[in-house]
């Protein structure tokens, strides 16, 4: 009850105050973590918004094709294709920490009838990266980050032997079958946009890099430029990450990351994984996505059609039209 009276006595006094002023000023006071308003002769009641340190969100893709073909006089045969993705984030800011993490996993298969193994991979891959820093200046960052990069299923080469009616495939990759690891600690440039939009650099003179084939059968032969009979490689270098965010124009969205190593022992030498999204937006279900995955690592040597294995640029393009849903 003596809560009350205080109570009932300040907004008196606030209300007396108010009638002796100008009726388009406003008198506030804070009690108990609310804030009282007095706008004339009307009393408004007002809470402090929380700051908000995190900001989180994703992106979910399907798309599919289906040709069905029977007695088709124009030859051809029926498939099915699938593609799906989905991309989460999470950032943290508060006064001079960030934390900035992001998951990418893909996949998609295509099936045709009238051959060997008809249904195939046609996308695999699953990205995760987490980047931790201390502000020094506006725009700069000591940071330290973390990549892993893998794959979620087995990977096979397809192929026709000499006389053979039928292909045949081998299995050339797995889960962890090359899976890669880096951790770099350096100076990291950031800035932001309008429309959330965002760049960041880093570049790391202290980089580990690991990779990692669990495979018995592929690490017994050295796949991934691991020591034969060996599960992991580790090496030591320097690396630039670089990522950008930009809104090309109101319903076009470009998203892409380049990162670069170089081994001490071979400097000069580039470990090169560059991926690019472009997002055109139809509407807030449809979308189409124009996705481009390039690789290149001395270390992996690809068989070639003639049966001899070279070094070679990895080069994955897909265009995809389908359900496209922001979260």
């Amino acid at each position: 009850m003596p809560g009350r009276i205080i109570l009932f006595l300040i907004l008196l006094l606030i209300t007396r105050a108010g009638f002796s002023q100008d009726i388009s000023k406003a008198d506030t006071v804070i009690i108990g973590g609310d804030t009282l308003v007095m706008q004339g002769d009307s009393l408004i009641f007002t809470t402090e918004a929380p700051p908000v340190y995190w900001k989180n969100g994703g992106n979910f893709n399907l798309s599919l094709q289906q040709v069905s073909l029977s007695n088709w006089a124009a030859g051809g045969a029926s498939s099915f294709a699938l593609n799906t993705g989905v991309q989460l984030f999470a950032n943290y800011k508060k006064e001079n920490i960030i934390w900035d993490t992001k998951l990418s996993v893909n996949y998609g298969i295509n099936r045709q009838t009238g051959r060997a193994y008809p249904t195939r991979k046609s996308n695999d891959n699953f990205n995760f990266s987490s980047k931790y820093g201390r502000q020094l200046s506006e725009k700069v960052y000591l940071s330290t980050q973390i990549d892993a990069r893998t794959q979620l299923l087995e990977g096979y080469r397809y192929f026709r032997p000499s006389g053979a009616e039928r292909e045949s495939r081998n299995r050339i990759s797995d889960f962890l079958s090359p899976g890669y690891v880096q951790s770099s600690t350096g100076l990291n440039y950031q800035t932001t946009f309008e429309n959330d939009g965002k760049f960041s650099t880093i570049l790391s003179p202290f980089t580990g890099r690991f990779t990692i084939v669990m495979d018995d059968s592929l690490s017994r032969a050295g796949a991934f430029g691991v020591v034969p009979g060996e599960k992991v490689r580790p090496e030591a270098g320097v690396s630039m990450g670089t990522t950008a965010d930009f809104q090309l124009m109101e319903n076009i969205r470009w998203k892409t990351d380049l990162n670069l190593f170089s081994n001490y022992e071979k400097l000069g030498n580039m470990v090169v994984n560059f991926n690019s999204v472009i997002s055109l937006k139809v509407n807030k279900y449809i979308s189409t996505r124009i996705e481009t995955i390039l690789i290149y690592d001395e270390s992996v040597f690809i068989e070639q059609d003639d049966g001899s294995s070279s070094r070679a640029i990895q080069l994955q393009n897909l265009i995809n039209f389908g359900i496209g849903l922001d979260f």
